[in-house]
């Protein structure tokens, strides 16, 4: 059921965006400090000590804290962090880069600890047999990922089911991922299971190549100030689904939906699977949808299976794009 009452347009909290100011200047004499060569390509900066593999690092951190500089360079290696709370920086962002090794047929991390954070890393080339080969396999814990690339892979960002997972993406960029190869259903760029939180700000989706944007089954999903654009998209669905329902808020993003489609009925669906969350009050507001250039179809804009009160307010949708849809 739609409820046409106009809410207050929601915006990206204070607190995220204070977290991020606050670790930012935090890590800029750090980032000086590591631009000139280094001895290892890995170095843990609380105690300066050098490694060659970030396994190693990883390791010398074990269930304490610790932050991991990686120097400039292509790094055909992966790494699993088993406890602990532990930051992993490019000292020069977007120069450090994961290709094509996947620990444990399943990412280049695969984060299990109390808590993580990824700053200015590249993941590209994951693929593994099951088709969820990923950058970044969030199996427990609280994950914060910044100013980080995430291209031409089965996937981007793969959680396991766990409402203890918060995971909050800011000012990334996923491009060319997904698929629909596999016996066991499709990728997505980014893939949460039942976890107790998404937010995803200021972040680009791009030439999609299967399957969603983003597919979240959060308790609550919020999603702001982020680009969409599916013109060099190749067999791509909704550009995000939320399959169980989830509360929260979709604002003040823009979203270009291309002509190579598996399924072009719907931008955003709600409650297209189990249903089993409550989606009342969810927000999408404030949004720009459209076609990509001289490109005629129909399509709604949200279509909801959930029946649950939605506050769809504020957006400039193109002609064709229906407001909402019931199915």
């Amino acid at each position: 059921m739609e409820n046409s009452v106009r809410l207050p347009l929601a915006r990206p909290s204070s607190w995220l965006i204070g977290t991020i100011a606050t670790a930012a200047i935090a890590l800029i004499p750090i980032a000086a400090a590591f631009a000139q060569p280094a001895l290892a390509p890995f170095t843990v900066v609380e105690n300066g000590r050098g490694f060659g593999t970030l396994q190693e690092a990883v390791n010398a951190i074990g269930s304490g804290s610790g932050t991991i500089a990686i120097a400039p360079g292509t790094y055909r290696q992966c790494a699993v962090q088993e406890g602990g709370s532990i930051a992993f920086f490019a000292s020069e962002p977007g120069t450090a880069i994961f290709d094509s090794v996947e620990c444990e047929g399943k990412a280049a991390l695969v984060l299990r600890g109390r808590e993580a954070s990824v700053s200015g890393l590249v993941f590209r080339n994951m693929a593994v047999p099951d088709y969820n080969g990923a950058g970044i396999r969030l199996e427990s814990g609280a994950l914060t990922v910044a100013n980080s690339w995430f291209v031409d892979s089965q996937q981007g960002i793969l959680t396991a089911h766990d409402d203890g997972i918060r995971l909050v993406i800011d000012r990334s960029t996923f491009s060319g991922l997904g698929t629909c190869d596999g016996d066991g259903g499709c990728a997505h760029s980014i893939y949460t299971g039942s976890i107790g939180h998404l937010r995803i700000t200021r972040s680009r989706f791009e030439r999609g190549t299967g399957g969603h944007y983003v597919k979240s089954r959060a308790l609550r999903t919020d999603i702001a100030a982020s680009s969409f654009d599916d013109s060099a998209g190749r067999s791509t669905n909704y550009m995000i689904d939320l399959p169980q329902g989830t509360v929260g808020q979709i604002t003040n993003n823009w979203f270009v939906q291309g002509r190579d489609k598996e399924n072009y009925s719907a931008f955003i669906a709600v409650g297209a699977e189990e249903n089993d969350q409550s989606s009342d009050g969810l927000v999408i507001a404030g949004n720009d949808a459209r076609f990509v250039p001289s490109l005629q179809r129909s399509s709604a804009f949200v279509a909801d299976w959930s029946g649950a009160r939605l506050a769809i307010e504020d957006n400039v949708l193109a002609p064709g794009l229906k407001r909402y849809e019931r199915r």
